[in-house]
């Protein structure tokens, strides 16, 4: 299988328009094609999907850039690419059997009468119409009728079809059935196929690979997922596999940020300055977890008017990559995030570094570990007991679900994990779900498990679905849960409205704390513009598990002596553990780099205006579950002295003058 059967480099397509202008279809694509592959290009309308196909059919050549197929370049339309349209393109006055024998007679001229018609035969044999074979297009039915087109098209032996939303025009039942026989088709011959497809589970279904394009002009290739799931596929097969609802999860999350990214675009929204702050017209991020009640306060009680704060809208994400995304195309201006989603971004860990700033823990606690009940009813109730079950069957598959790299979750699991000799990257898969998918891919029994805040593991143990084995107290109590994180750049252009938000925050999490508002806040968040979930899934503080009186519940802390001061030790331990596990380099310059992401001074000044002077609180030291006391002494050395970890890397961190927004 050659591993450049198809190379796009660096193509562009432009076409003209009146008056001398031009429009960028397509921007710098570059994509390679393994012969046999079979390839699904999606994204919104408009974005260059059925353009790229054309370029490699050569119905449509690059403005720039280089398609090649085998080595050569591709400029124009042949029989070794043969293109299925949506519409059937069949001649209404031929049967079935001349329809295809007019592509094999003007390709296959080598061949005999004889060996053409036989080939003729055996593609409609192929795909299940032989029995049709001399009747006319109007005589059988539409996904007939593309059936036709395919076999017409692998009959000429091509070496890459090219299928346009090949079955756009047919019913959910028809569509299903030709999907599953055209991926047998393409797995009996090893075509190599090049699909355009508006269907997320379509995509899945079929392809090795999907390339996600983003919106025109000027569309690129947004990413590109590898299909893992094992071939032959059957539809009912496909969807049981665990990474099945991931890979659709992740098509779906593309797809909508493309969406939001084209709303934010188009809305040019100016800054509006008042009451002595450079912006009172905020958009500040979070995603449905019981720890966003500080925010939803703040926005229902009105704390954000209070500090002169008199425009702030909500913007609801699924997962936390939305937040990412948002903070770093700089279309929120704050966002609720993991406690170590400021380092993380800092450092590099999407990809490129954006510098963010973080002056305000929200909360502390409130996260759990959850397993499948059958690991339960096995008789797991320890650690120990869940690393016998590992260690018992190491030729199974074992998964773990965490929200982020940057988040607790995935720095307190793997943390445990570690403690007691299990390597999370070895012994197990941790994935990434976004927190609400974390109970329905637990019912459906694609992960052994999770590490998330609540509402979602109280709602396991309520469905029966799984039970709490650890919860964070056990691992390091009072840790940071989530954080007020703000770009850099931001904060130094908006200083007065970054104090203002934290302001306004600081005192919704005093709100929070008081048990007295705790039904009220319960009933704030179950509402659809939040959480969306039922209210008896939604516990704030109540002294005990509801459902075990003898285990106290891990729950959210959002005020109180040192609670929301930030830490640059708990910083600094976030940063060592994320650098353990290979997400980020660790940097030399790490005190610099803490002191520009920890604004204590912000806080600080916060907290004064608010009259709350007595909030000072300096942690010296972390103690956890294993009994390592971390301090801030010597981070290398704690690095080194740990036994399970994957190879570290050093790098000088720019911390210079932050650039201002425009």
């Amino acid at each position: 299988m050659s591993n450049e059967f198809i190379k796009i480099e660096n193509a562009d397509k432009t076409f003209p328009l009146s008056g001398g202008k031009e429009y960028n279809a397509l921007k710098g694509i570059n994509l390679t094609i393994k012969e046999g592959e079979f390839i699904s290009l999606i994204g919104h309308s408009g974005c260059g999907k059925s353009t790229l196909l054309n370029m490699i059919a050569g119905l449509n050549l690059a403005t720039g850039g280089m398609v090649q197929l085998e080595g050569l370049m591709v400029s124009g339309p042949g029989p070794d690419r043969m293109v299925v349209f949506q519409n059937y393109s069949l001649l209404p006055w031929l049967t079935v059997r001349d329809n295809v024998a007019l592509a094999v007679d003007e390709v296959l001229t080598e061949k005999s009468p004889e060996e053409r018609k036989e080939i003729v035969e055996r593609y409609v044999k192929m795909v299940g119409l032989i029995t049709s074979i001399d009747k006319l297009p109007t005589e059988i039915s539409g996904g007939m009728r593309q059936r036709v087109a395919i076999a017409r098209a692998l009959a000429t032996q091509p070496k890459v079809l090219l299928l346009d939303e090949p079955f756009g025009v047919l019913d959910a039942l028809t569509r299903g059935k030709l999907q599953e026989q055209l991926t047998r088709i393409c797995e009996d011959t090893g075509v190599s196929a090049i699909m355009v497809t508006h269907e997320v589970d379509e995509a899945v279904l079929m392809s090795d690979r999907i390339v996600m394009l983003t919106n025109g002009p000027g569309s690129k290739v947004g990413g590109i997922l590898d299909v893992d799931i094992p071939r032959p596929r059957k539809r009912l097969e496909a969807v049981r596999h665990p990474s099945y609802y991931q890979l659709r999860s992740e098509v779906i999350y593309f797809l909508n940020q493309q969406k939001q990214v084209k709303k934010m675009r188009a809305r040019k929204v100016p800054v509006v300055a008042r009451h002595g702050l450079e912006k009172v017209n905020l958009e500040i991020g979070f995603v449905p977890l019981t720890a966003c009640a500080p925010i939803a306060i703040a926005q229902e009680k009105g704390f954000f008017t209070k500090h002169g704060l008199d425009e702030v809208t909500l913007v609801r994400e699924s997962s936390w990559r939305g937040i990412v995304d948002g903070l770093k195309n700089g279309f929120i201006d704050g966002a609720q995030m993991p406690s170590g989603m400021p380092l993380w971004m800092t450092l590099g860990g999407p990809g490129e570094s954006t510098p963010i700033v973080s002056s305000l823990t929200m909360s502390r606690n409130g996260n759990a570990i959850t397993l499948d009940r059958r690991f339960h009813d096995q008789g797991v109730e320890t650690l120990a007991d869940f690393k016998k079950v590992l260690d018992a069957s190491p030729e199974k598959p074992h998964r773990m679900g965490v929200v982020h790299p940057s988040s607790m979750h995935n720095l307190l699991l793997r943390y445990w994990l570690a403690s007691a000799g299990i390597d999370p990257d070895h012994d197990l898969e941790l994935k990434q779900i976004p927190p609400a998918q974390m109970a329905v891919d637990l019912k459906a029994g694609t992960i052994d498990g999770f590490c998330v805040g609540d509402p979602w593991n109280l709602r396991a143990e309520m469905e029966n679905t799984g039970f709490t084995i650890a919860r964070d107290i056990d691992i390091w109590s009072g840790h940071p849960g989530k954080v007020l994180g703000c770009r850099a750049d931001w904060a130094a252009a908006y200083p007065n409205t970054h104090i203002a938000l934290t302001k306004a925050l600081l005192d919704a999490c005093q709100y929070c704390a008081d048990p007295a508002n705790a039904e009220e806040i319960r009933h704030i968040l179950a509402k659809r513009e939040y959480l969306g979930t039922p209210i008896e899934y939604i516990q704030l503080a109540p002294e005990v598990d509801p459902l075990n009186e003898h285990a106290p519940l891990a729950h959210h802390i959002f005020a109180g002596e040192g609670v929301n001061r930030p830490s640059r030790t708990e910083h600094l331990w976030q940063m060592t553990q994320m650098a353990r596990w290979g997400d980020v380099p660790f940097p030399r310059n790490w005190v610099e780099v803490l002191e520009a992401t920890c604004q204590v001074g912000v806080f600080s000044t916060a907290s004064r205006e608010l009259g709350q002077t007595e909030i000072s609180y300096i942690r010296n030291s972390i103690k956890l579950v294993d009994g390592t006391v971390f301090t801030a002494e010597d981070p290398i050395a704690y690095l080194n002295s740990l036994e399970i970890k994957r190879d570290i890397t050093m790098a000088e961190i720019p911390i210079g003058p932050v650039r201002k927004i425009a």
